[in-house]
């Protein structure tokens, strides 16, 4: 038995409450090394105070999901006194059977040491309110990513100075602007209401000098290029009516250098009444600049990135931090809004976002926080900070075997399940899954234009756990390299758009949202077939997928959704979901 590979942390991703009657409990083994896993548990207090005997019941636990180096075993339990201590055995292929507790890993143990309750794992009570919150309406929504400037321009009076024809064709350079506004957005909602999704997730509206946004003058403000305020609220409460919900980008990691603030600091140095909040090294701030104005690698204050024009703010200073939060309980309290995108959410300390937590979902309880990592989120996914991540993680798996093919499909599925088990399922359920978006090439281009290729990637991942989101235009077909190409303006000239990829998209947001319910980590299986297809199973949904160069016979009765699947042969890049 390989005990190194045995491992489980209580009040964490390993033992958590499903709901406020239910725990969930994972234990973590070495591949293919344990036979079964058996758990005893019951309230601590019983074994002396009612001389009960639960340490002696054996509980199978279910073999989940595995890695290639790791099983997980997992079990939901109950305890009527809202409390509960636990311990393991477990046992191996050749019959070793040991007893693994709070105190270790026991090959021999006495009665009166089973009897003695603080020697294994412990919930020491159901804590509602230290359980994660997940709100049902996330996991119900399909998102549409909008990039403001690029959407639609509904409103050519508020057009910037130098405003380029919108021309879907063009490859738009880093400075240019297209005239795209709210108003813009607002009468293209029906669009989104014919398309089905039922989430807008809107890049940076507030002031700010760029086309992007992200370089923020002044938080309280639309910037003037997009609308007004009363244009916002028009567009939040019409979005409300149609079933939309809304989701803003805030940028609190850096301000914007034109912002008052950090005007007030270059003219008054350590005088300004805001030198402390900024991470500043040296009196005057200044920067060497460089042929690409936006970098600077010699500047005295701390940056995004190196990019002079977007210092850092100091969110352990209380002033900042109440500033801050006014902002984030503002377009709450005012405009009634959904959720917020923090954008380089991890350079921000940990107290400020639990303070950030607790003031929105103040004001809504199920709120949506999503923050932007690209990596292990853990420390910010225990239920007083975020709701869910930007799962780049995860969808970076995906494509690296459906796209690039750097991944075989049997390391694709170890990747995604070690993912899945770094947090607990209400957080997978959060997580918020992109393909493409304004910071990624788009994902035809990544497919070479394979648009069965497309429809693949994206029905592989409106099947996983986590809320889906579609970066605008994909519904369309558009095109684009990295970032500035990824940001080119949307497709509404008829003849340019793809309608036979517009109406899968339908179909398969539609299917999702059947389903969505179904998608619990918990219940999932799937496995790599020696002829190389890919099967997915929540109870009784199943999806299928042939990633490979040959066609497979497959008999499914009647498909929820499928392409490239005839007369019982799903051929490559093919695939089908159904229900039995």
């Amino acid at each position: 038995m390989n005990y190194a590979a045995i491992y489980h942390r209580p009040e964490s991703e390993y033992a958590f409450l499903l709901d406020k009657e239910t725990m969930h409990i994972r234990i973590r083994t070495a591949k293919d090394d344990i036979r079964k896993v058996e758990i005893v548990y019951g309230d601590p207090y019983a074994i002396r105070s009612l001389n009960s005997n639960w340490y002696l019941q054996k509980v199978p636990m279910k073999k989940g999901l595995s890695t290639d180096v790791y099983d997980y075993w997992t079990i939901s339990i109950k305890e009527s006194k809202h409390r509960v201590a636990y311990g393991f055995y477990l046992t191996d292929n050749e019959g070793e059977e040991i007893l693994y507790n709070d105190q270790g890993i026991k090959t021999s143990y006495s009665q009166e040491y089973l009897k003695n309750e603080n020697n294994y794992f412990r919930m020491p009570f159901f804590q509602e309110i230290d359980m994660f919150k997940a709100p049902q309406w996330v996991r119900n929504t399909v998102w549409y990513q909008i990039f403001p400037e690029r959407f639609a321009n509904g409103n050519p009076k508020l057009n910037p100075e130098g405003t380029k024809e919108w021309d879907s064709t063009v490859h738009p350079g880093r400075q240019d602007f297209y005239g795209g506004d709210l108003q813009g957005v607002l009468d293209h909602l029906d669009h989104l209401v014919d398309l089905g999704v039922n989430g807008i997730y809107f890049n940076p509206i507030f002031k700010a000098p760029s086309n992007h946004k992200y370089d923020t003058e002044d938080y309280f403000e639309i910037d003037p290029h997009f609308g007004d305020k009363k244009l916002f609220k028009k567009l939040v409460d019409e979005a409300h009516k149609r079933g939309i919900k809304v989701m803003l980008d805030a940028v609190f990691n850096h301000i914007g250098d034109q912002s008052p603030q950090w005007q007030d600091v270059i003219k008054n140095g350590k005088n300004s009444k805001y030198a402390n909040w900024f991470h500043i090294n040296k009196f005057p701030v200044s920067y060497t600049p460089t042929d690409n104005f936006e970098f600077s690698n010699d500047a005295t204050y701390e940056t995004f990135d190196y990019t002079p024009h977007m210092p850092k703010l100091n969110t352990a200073n209380p002033e900042v931090q109440e500033y801050l939060l006014s902002i984030a309980t503002y377009w709450i309290k005012e405009f009634d809004i959904d959720a917020w995108r923090l954008d380089v959410a991890n350079e921000i300390d940990h107290h400020f976002w639990r303070r950030f937590h607790d003031a929105t979902t103040a004001l809504k309880p199920d709120f949506y926080i999503l923050g932007e990592i690209w990596h292990t989120s853990q420390p910010w996914l225990q239920g007083d900070q975020f709701t869910g991540v930007m799962n780049y993680a995860y969808t970076e798996a995906i494509k690296e075997h459906f796209l690039t093919h750097e991944i075989d499909a049997l390391e694709m599925k170890n990747k995604l399940n070690q993912q899945l088990m770094l947090y607990n399922d209400q957080a997978d359920s959060m997580m918020f899954n992109v393909l493409d978006s304004h910071d990624t090439a788009r994902i035809k281009t990544l497919a070479h234009n394979d648009m069965e290729l497309v429809k693949q990637i994206f029905a592989f991942t409106f099947v996983q756990p986590g809320t889906p989101s579609i970066y605008y235009g994909t519904e369309y077909g558009m095109t684009g390299e990295n970032d500035p190409d990824d940001r080119k303006p949307m497709v509404w000239d008829e003849k340019f758009q793809d309608h036979d990829m517009y109406q899968f998209m339908q179909r398969l947001i539609e299917i999702r949202k059947q389903i969505a319910n179904e998608l619990n980590v918990k219940d999932l299986v799937w496995n790599v077939t020696k002829n190389g297809l890919i099967k997915l199973s929540y109870n009784n949904i199943h999806a299928v997928f042939n990633t490979t160069e040959t066609t497979v016979q497959l008999t499914v009765a009647t498909p929820l959704i499928s392409n490239l699947y005839e007369n019982q042969q799903l051929m490559p890049k093919g695939f089908i979901l159904y229900k039995n």
